[in-house]
């Protein structure tokens, strides 16, 4: 487990100049497939290092590629913000690097997924058919044209909390999407689960933790730990 510089992969591809990584070698010998995680809206701290440790430990190369490169969430969150909106941009861009890395890694299958979190939840739906083999949304915006994203989309496994306002409905209306368009998914509300409730420890900087806490945010550890078995379970059969 250690940082990675993708600043090189990125000049040739116009990714940002000084991309940054977070790379997860499961044990054992490979080739293993690969996957790019996608952190939520804090970026890449220890809460998403341990995600892509996990997904490591389960047999994934795992890839967590910082979307805040170029100076942190203060300077780049509302522009990541507006790719993801808009569909387009250099988040986009470094996440395709990130995917171009572990298909040219002699450690990696060929065969790779997408996971994201909050913010990244959102991404992993948008890059669904970005040429990887399979996406785990959790907890993810939904975006407007869903069913316009969704044509010609691979595998999706999206997890939510029942107990999440900002995502009423979404589980649902994603349910529904996916079936429509013959998309291969699992989708699951969980019911006593909220926002992030995939992270073992609070999360975000310590000034909003109170607020997260009002609003119910954080840790779920039962609805969790089935969370993590299904995206397990659903990567397995796409992707090994």
């Amino acid at each position: 487990m250690a940082d990675l510089d993708l600043s090189g992969l990125a000049a040739q591809h116009g990714g940002s100049p000084t991309l940054r990584g977070y790379f997860a070698t499961p044990p054992g010998e490979g080739p293993w497939p690969g996957v790019v995680l996608i952190h939520e809206i804090f970026g890449i701290d220890d809460a998403m290092r341990r995600h892509a440790d996990r997904l490591a430990s389960l047999g994934y190369l795992t890839l967590a590629v910082d979307l805040y490169s170029e100076g942190g969430a203060r300077r780049c969150l509302v522009s990541t913000m507006r790719a993801m909106l808009k569909g387009s941009g250099r988040a986009f861009t470094d996440i395709e690097v990130a995917r171009r890395h572990l298909a040219g890694s002699e450690r990696c299958t060929g065969k790779i997924g997408v996971i994201g979190f909050c913010l990244g939840g959102g991404f992993a739906l948008l890059n669904a058919r970005a040429g990887f083999d399979a996406a785990a949304a959790n907890y993810g915006q939904l975006p407007k044209d869903l069913d316009q994203v969704l044509v010609g989309a691979c595998p999706i496994v999206g997890t939510f909390g029942r107990r999440d306002l900002t995502l009423r409905g979404a589980a649902a209306k994603l349910e529904t999407a996916l079936t429509n368009a013959g998309i291969p998914h699992d989708v699951k509300e969980y019911p006593d689960a909220n926002h992030a409730f995939l992270n073992d420890t609070e999360n975000g900087p310590r000034l909003l933790r109170p607020l997260a806490r009002i609003a119910g945010f954080g840790p779920e550890p039962d609805s969790a730990a089935d969370a993590w078995k299904r995206i397990d379970a659903f990567f397995g059969a796409h992707l090994r």
